[in-house]
């Protein structure tokens, strides 16, 4: 018998309107905004009208190092939702928006799998409510002011060679990474080298994503640093009288999307920053109001926990006042293989051995979380092709530590296949056992807390950088910055800074490149090893195998 592809699922799904599951959160009509049938924003003014209601809990699903195997946190995130509203538990999900970049490229979408995803899926992979092309027309509405500014007369005295606001696309598109603008004569401009980093990687997204309202995301844009005069004086989004116009673009896009399951339980899909070189966290306007709807909100963060969940914890939590009450931690026996050192071509043949030596990895994510005082579950998400011996190795592994595996069949059984684990997860939360906290004071300095993550949660010996970059932060902080957390922008596929790193490697070096001032979101991004902010497509793209059949349906999407 064939096995049905998600997109198939995703098409015989038996969809409520949009209005009938708002009708379920009491969200009036008044304040629902309709896409169409099965999509829509929630109101802002709504939603700042829920802020008496007391919140519901908060469970953050996050997951081992990916590997090209699949670890299914998305799918697992959804399935697990859904397994909480099926034991009588008032759920919503909170997720990310996918890129159109890995859509394209090498991952496809993001919308779950099998019997675990959010639908509409081909409106939600592809466009959706039009909230990425927003972002990226309001980043690139700034730079174009810029190079206007100084084409204009430059009365800010700008330094050209010190213009740091680069433009953006929501595509993977290396020939655009370094480029050189305003050529073609005087009427074009000063040239200068600029370039390209993908719309998920800009400052915009994450400002979009952390911001409390349109008053608070307005003068987070005001902050943004775009560039400096020859005297290092920064130059802000304010200074270049661009903040107000930005806004005006966003107004729209900053109220969550309201979509559902294949179960027809409620999510929010809302913007969707990386975790690998940005914070990796939906909004925060999402999933506040989701805790104010909901007495359960199950949110995802992206990649393996020492990205996502580390960024969702010391830049989400911290900045939103958010406080988790459990961490679901998904696993594969598949992936653990590989991190076994198992070929991704003899993963269909039982190798217990190598699943235990790959559970090194699973260890110290389960550590990492634990570090946060955050109670921890293992979820795995299993396949067909697993055997009993394996899965029992995971679990031994898990009770090592401390915490319980359990199976999670949601792929192929939605709901009733996450009932075990949903169980399990009231019970931790009902414990009352979390006691949440950052992994590092805000007064630390810059580079202390970029080695606290590295030593700490990466398992590195020491982390190095140049004279340019240890100045680099000695100016953030004499410019009042050196409060901010920092956001690690490195490989997702190693606790190091060297993808094919597999397991848990210890004592490697993490090499900072580079670092960059989001004034606005509130963070400093650092720049580890070969990580790029632009992205480019695999030898063979999965859009070679995207197109519309004869009957107007989109084939190829997964």
């Amino acid at each position: 018998m064939s096995v049905k592809t998600d997109i198939e699922i995703a098409r015989e799904a038996s969809m409520k309107r949009v209005g009938a599951i708002a009708e379920g959160l009491k969200i009036p009509d008044d304040a629902l905004q309709p896409y169409g049938h099965y999509k829509a924003k929630v109101a802002l003014d709504y939603i700042s009208g829920l802020e008496d209601r007391p919140d519901g809990k908060l469970i953050l699903v996050t997951a081992i190092s990916p590997t090209p195997a699949g670890e299914g946190k998305t799918t697992t995130t959804v399935g697990l939702g859904d397994g909480l509203n099926r034991i009588g538990k008032k759920t919503m999900m909170c997720l990310r928006e996918p890129s159109l970049g890995p859509c394209f490229g090498v991952k496809g979408g993001a919308a779950g799998g099998g019997y675990a995803q959010v639908v509409p899926m081909e409106d939600i992979n592809l466009h959706f409510t039009g909230d990425f092309h927003a972002i990226g027309a309001a980043h690139n509405l700034l730079s174009a002011m810029v190079d206007n500014h100084i084409y204009w007369g430059n009365e800010l005295r700008i330094d050209s060679r010190r213009v740091a606001w680069r433009r953006v696309v929501d595509m993977n598109d290396r020939a655009l990474r370094s480029i050189t603008n305003s050529l073609g004569g005087v009427a074009n401009g000063y040239p200068r080298e600029d370039g390209f980093d993908i719309t998920v990687a800009s400052e915009i997204m994450a400002i979009f994503c952390l911001a409390k309202d349109l008053k608070d995301l307005q003068e987070r844009i005001g902050r943004i640093v775009v560039a400096e005069t020859r005297d290092r004086q920064p130059i802000t989004a304010k200074d270049i009288q661009a903040d107000g116009a930005m806004t005006v673009l966003l107004k729209d896009a900053l109220a969550p999307n309201l979509v559902q399951t294949l179960e027809n339980n409620p999510a929010f899909i809302h913007g969707g920053p990386f975790a690998n070189i940005a914070h990796g966290c939906n909004t925060v306007i999402a999933t506040r109001a989701a805790l104010k709807m909901a007495e359960y909100v199950v949110t995802e963060a992206g990649f393996g926990a020492d990205l996502g969940a580390e960024k969702f914890f010391d830049i989400k939590c911290r900045k939103a006042g958010l406080s988790p009450s459990a961490a679901v931690i998904v696993a594969t026996v598949r992936a653990l293989k590989m991190h076994g050192g198992v070929d991704k071509a003899d993963l269909g043949k039982e190798n217990v051995a190598a699943v235990t030596a790959g559970c090194e990895n699973l260890a110290r994510h389960v550590r990492n979380v634990k570090s946060f005082g955050v109670p921890v579950v293992v979820a795995i998400n299993r396949f067909s092709a697993d055997s009993d011996a394996e899965v029992a190795a995971v679990a031994a592994a898990a009770e090592e530590l401390g915490v319980k595996a359990i199976l999670a069949n949601h792929w192929a059984e939605g709901g009733v296949g996450t009932e075990e684990l949903a169980t399990h997860v009231v019970e931790m939360v009902e414990s009352g056992t979390s006691q949440f906290a950052p992994i590092y004071d805000d007064s630390m300095p810059l580079w202390d807390k970029i080695s606290t993550v590295a030593t700490k949660l990466y398992g590195a010996s020491e982390v190095v950088a140049d004279k340019k970059v240890r100045d680099q932060l000695r100016q953030f902080t004499d410019l009042g910055y050196g409060d901010f957390p920092v956001c690690m922008a490195k490989t997702q596929y190693s606790f190091s800074t060297d993808p094919n790193l597999k397991g848990a490697p210890s004592g490697h070096v993490v090499p900072v490149r580079e670092v960059r001032l989001s004034a606005g979101a509130g963070f400093i991004v650092v720049v580890c090893g070969d990580i790029m902010t632009m992205p480019g497509l695999p030898r063979v793209p999965s859009a070679n195998k995207i197109f519309l059949n004869d009957e107007g349906l989109v084939e190829g999407l997964f």
